[in-house]
């Protein structure tokens, strides 16, 4: 069977609300209808690359075909992990969280979006803790990284929530114009005392030697990695 070969195709992530996990083809096709219906209003851009500026169709090819770009690159060194997420059984957004060098370095970033109609609902609050509780308690990350624009005031409102704090920021051109981002780093010890949506995990154990980590379980006050 394909997960034999694939384990991370047994990844699961759980939320009071969600779940997230690798989209199967179909789930897949859903999730690029959902880019190809809208991430934001026209008028501002909240990614570095300005993937949604592409005209419907190619949007959503673009986000097939990132997918499949992550997949076939993946590398114990230098991996991202880009979870569907459920809610009700229903595609809502996209949760990824990457890292290179994860088992020397142990830091994570992450990044995300929803469809327009599941914003401002909570969904993006909840992801997140998903994938912090698959990268602190799961893989035993010492460090998570974000970042967002600063007039990407509910993106910097998630992680404040989490606990992450400024860490500096960046300028960068997007759309031919200057933008700046506020770069955010959340610590072990700051994600303990700021986790407060319960997360389990299921299926992890077969993947650890993916992430470039020792083969074996882990057992979490919220539920069990196997």
């Amino acid at each position: 069977m394909l997960i034999d070969h694939w384990p991370l195709l047994g990844l699961r992530l759980n939320t009071p609300r969600l779940e997230l996990r690798l989209p199967g083809d179909n789930e897949l096709a859903e999730l690029a209808d959902l880019a190809a219906e809208g991430i934001h209003e026209p008028d501002r851009m909240p990614f570095l690359v300005p993937w949604t500026d592409l005209p419907a169709a190619e949007r959503a090819r673009s986000v097939v075909q990132h997918h499949w770009l992550r997949r076939g690159n993946w590398a114990p060194d230098n991996w991202a992990l880009t979870l569907a997420v459920f809610e009700s059984g229903q595609v809502v957004g996209l949760q990824t969280i990457a890292a290179r060098d994860f088992a020397v370095l142990r830091q994570v970033s992450t990044g995300s979006w929803l469809g327009a109609r599941y914003q401002r609902q909570g969904i993006g609050t909840e992801m997140r803790a998903a994938v912090l509780h698959l990268a602190f308690e799961g893989l035993k990350a010492l460090e998570a990284m974000s970042g967002a624009f600063e007039d990407n005031a509910s993106s910097l409102a998630v992680s404040q929530k989490h606990g992450y704090e400024l860490d500096g920021i960046d300028r960068h051109v997007v759309r031919g114009q200057p933008t700046t981002t506020r770069r955010l780093r959340l610590t072990r010890v700051r994600w303990e005392t700021h986790q407060h949506v319960p997360v389990s995990i299921s299926g992890l154990a077969p993947c650890l030697p993916m992430f470039g980590l020792p083969d074996g379980g882990c057992t979490d006050r919220h539920g069990s990695a196997s």
